[in-house]
């Protein structure tokens, strides 16, 4: 499976252990940034990470930063992405399992570094249930 990660200073150290453990894992992976926990501009690598996702590149995407907010909003302008923000197990789940998200955003000031690692589990091995949600996820895009 390829993932792709990225995020912004805030979610900088969470993204590091976060890739590691992919990468542990064996996950064919791709870091977008940032590189250091200097400030910088979440939506220079949100809209980075989110075109490779778009153009299938990268099966998964998982964006990092303060909130989840603002890397959700910019993923979510590009046609291709569905990208849930999850802050406990369940919502990791439900993304997956009901909206076929295919990009995961974390709020890294909201959430310890552990459930951060299980909701990134949590909505890898989940699969969409399709049904009436393939119906509904269908409508996403315009």
């Amino acid at each position: 499976m390829k993932v792709a990660i990225a995020g912004d200073h805030a979610g900088f150290e969470y993204k590091k252990v976060i890739l590691h453990w992919l990468q542990e894992q064996n996950f064919e992976t791709a870091d977008f940034g940032p590189y250091t926990s200097e400030s910088m501009d979440y939506p220079d690598t949100s809209h980075s990470l989110a075109s490779a996702v778009e153009k299938g590149e990268y099966e998964y995407g998982i964006l990092i930063c303060g909130s989840g907010n603002g890397v959700c909003m910019t993923a979510n302008h590009h046609q291709g992405i569905r990208a849930g923000l999850a802050w406990n197990l369940e919502v990791a789940a439900l993304i997956r399992e009901h909206n076929n998200a295919n990009v995961i955003c974390l709020p890294a000031r909201f959430i310890d570094l552990e459930l951060a690692l299980e909701c990134v589990k949590t909505f890898l091995n989940t699969p969409f249930e399709g049904g009436r949600h393939a119906r509904r996820a269908d409508k996403i895009s315009c």
